[in-house]
């Protein structure tokens, strides 16, 4: 416990023999319960995992999927037993080992001291991130953090992959667990869930670690255009909730006129195309009316933006 609170650590894994061990006896002493949810292991994960709390002399509890149904069912299924233990704090780590549990004080005291309703971690503010991450895994990153940053309503959120994220219990309750995304773009899906929800968001610089011996099964090729259009999804569902059913902001109108502004552009540059491939030559008034376009789509996109950052501001925690 800390300050009365009850913690749980979820830790989801997946074939990952090599380094639960290692995760189940560096938990921090102040940890109530650890939960493990092996995810259809094909490996002596739970074995290990079992041996390990034993040895170290750890509370832990074992969830085990029949099925492998994905990262963020498996979190779901953590959170699930941590609501109906009635923990106060919840946490989610790795089973891979890339999360520092001498960080854990970090994640969890802004709950524990009702300052924030979830907070979660951020390597990409450490000073030696650029060179402790694979350089693809960064940019991807960025992009999906800046994709994020605008379906979610939380501004602010730099490192919207990490996973290593703490939650309270009266936040958890609130959220449609079953709603959300059972892979690897949980922790953005979450982040629009809990965006409606009003919790407060804080993020805290946590250092990137990566061991040889984990072994990852992202690809970025793959995940980067998957999670877009689950992020943008999730952004159309977000304005219709936030904006229209449980309240109404004009913010509303300007999207729409930007969106709608975008897809005229579009026709505008293919039109030119088309004239200029079959004359050589572009009209000035259809070269202006399309600068005119872009140039009105673009402000009301921004102002759309401005809006919903300025709506949003009171959930951001410094």
């Amino acid at each position: 416990m800390i300050k009365k609170k009850k913690i749980a650590i979820v830790v989801p894994a997946y074939n990952e023999e090599k380094l639960i061990e290692h995760v189940i006896k560096t938990m921090p002493s102040f940890v109530d319960l650890t939960i493990v949810v092996d995810d259809k292991s094909r490996d002596r994960t739970v074995a290990k995992a079992l041996a390990s709390a034993a040895e170290s002399k750890k509370k832990l509890k074992i969830i085990s999927h029949n099925i492998n149904q994905g990262v963020g069912a498996a979190i779901v299924s953590g959170y699930r037993q941590a609501l109906a233990l009635k923990y106060d704090v919840v946490v989610v780590m790795a089973g891979d080992a890339q999360m520092d549990p001498g960080e854990l004080k970090d994640i969890i005291k802004p709950i524990v001291n009702d300052e924030a309703d979830y907070v979660k971690g951020n390597r990409l503010i450490y000073g030696q991130a650029w060179r402790m991450i694979p350089k693809v895994r960064y940019l991807g990153n960025s992009v999906l953090s800046f994709l994020t940053k605008i379906a979610s309503g939380y501004w602010h959120v730099a490192d919207s992959q990490t996973g290593y994220a703490a939650i309270s219990r009266k936040t958890l309750e609130k959220i449609p667990l079953g709603n959300l995304y059972k892979r690897y773009g949980f922790p953005n899906d979450l982040l629009v869930h809990l965006n409606l929800v009003n919790a407060r968001l804080k993020e805290v610089p946590i250092k990137p670690i990566y061991h040889p011996d984990g072994q990852s099964g992202i690809r970025l090729w793959k995940v980067i255009p998957t999670l877009s259009w689950l992020l943008a999804r999730r952004f159309f569902w977000r304005l219709k909730r936030k904006y229209i059913i449980e309240d109404f902001h004009p913010l509303i109108f300007f999207y729409f006129f930007a969106i709608l502004l975008a897809i005229f552009n579009l026709y505008l540059i293919v039109r030119l195309l088309v004239i200029w491939t079959q004359t050589n030559h572009i009209p000035p008034i259809n070269a202006l009316a399309l600068m005119f376009s872009l140039v009105m789509s673009s402000q009301l996109l921004f102002f759309a933006m401005w809006f919903d950052m300025d709506y949003n501001k009171d959930l951001r925690v410094k």
